[in-house]
């Protein structure tokens, strides 16, 4: 009995590596390429449920797994200098740093067989893919003028040619990718397209000096119409000074035309009383500005009013008082 539970004890761990050596899972996320010898037996789509979970089989070497990702991929294109078409000497001299990905994944069954064979497996299939969307980028890109990848004053032309450039990547690599590595080209996309380096020092100069050279024109600009405006403003005011001081001499002449019309209705009124106001207004510019004390001899024609002052209308003269007759 000894003897018989040592060899169950040594058989056991042995039958616990066969029964993990035949049983194999399938997980929803990949596919599982089975080989029979180095041959294709059967691939498993852990997306069919009938085809996912736990499988049996030989033990290796008679039989083999292999697994593949289901998911969808993305290739990352590191930034690569394309050369774009100069469109005024026909050369292509203008350089572009392009940086690029690539949406793909294997395409069922029979993709993951020709996948297998033609390349090895997934990283080698990335790496050709790879390779084959750096070439086509460059002779799409050939075929471009730089103002088709970058250009801020036109953004809709733009968008309408990285369409056009994402459209023919996928007519060059889609039908060809699945017909020789058995992968599907899901999308192809432009992340990122910029100058080189070398030049973007040379290029961030030109841009502050078009900046600079746009704020001295929008300055002398502004000067310009700030000039016109006090110019304006100017020539308003002279000719609103100049109406006014026309109105100002119209009314000064209306108002002195009527002062004179006033004086000479007053004057055929009363021409006697008229010349003695006249007088009295001598008077007042002969002894004013404060003067005390005036000698004049009372046979001046001056005080003549003041010694026989003229008669209201319609009354009697009064008796001249003889000249000397005040001594």
């Amino acid at each position: 009995m000894r003897k018989i539970a040592w060899l169950f004890l040594a058989a056991l761990p042995l039958g616990l590596w066969f029964l993990v050596a035949c049983l194999f899972t399938v997980d929803r996320s990949e596919f599982v390429y089975l080989t029979t010898l180095g041959a294709h037996a059967a691939t498993y789509d852990g997306a069919d449920p009938k085809e996912a979970g736990l499988h049996a089989r030989w033990p290796w070497p008679v039989q083999d797994v292999r697994r593949v990702d289901r998911r969808l991929q993305v290739l990352e294109l590191p930034g690569i200098e394309q050369l774009t078409r100069d469109a005024q000497r026909d050369a292509i001299d203008r350089t572009l740093t392009i940086d690029a990905y690539m949406l793909w994944r294997v395409a069922g069954g029979q993709g993951v067989d020709r996948l297998l064979r033609a390349a090895g497996g997934l990283d080698e299939a990335r790496q050709l893919l790879a390779q084959r969307l750096g070439g086509e980028l460059g002779a799409a890109c050939g075929k471009l003028q730089m103002d088709d990848l970058i250009n801020a004053k036109e953004p809709e032309r733009v968008r309408r040619e990285r369409e056009k450039l994402r459209t023919t990547l996928m007519e060059a690599l889609g039908k060809p990718a699945l017909e020789q590595y058995g992968v599907e080209v899901v999308d192809i996309r432009l992340r990122r397209v910029s100058y080189p380096g070398q030049v973007r020092q040379a290029i961030f100069d030109r841009i502050i000096s078009e900046r600079e050279r746009k704020a001295a024109e929008y300055q002398s600009l502004g000067e310009q119409e700030s000039a016109k405006i006090r110019a304006d403003a100017d020539r308003e005011i002279g000719q609103m000074r100049g109406k006014a001081e026309a109105e100002a001499i119209r009314l000064k002449g209306q108002s002195e035309a009527e002062a004179d019309r006033v004086r000479n209705e007053a004057q055929q009124k009363d021409p006697a009383f008229y010349t003695f106001l006249r007088k009295l207004e001598e008077y007042q510019k002969v002894l004013g500005d404060g003067k005390t004390t005036l000698l004049l001899s009372t046979h001046r024609e001056l005080f003549d009013s003041l010694l026989n002052p003229p008669a209201p209308a319609g009354k009697p003269a009064t008796q001249p008082v003889p000249s000397g007759a005040g001594k």
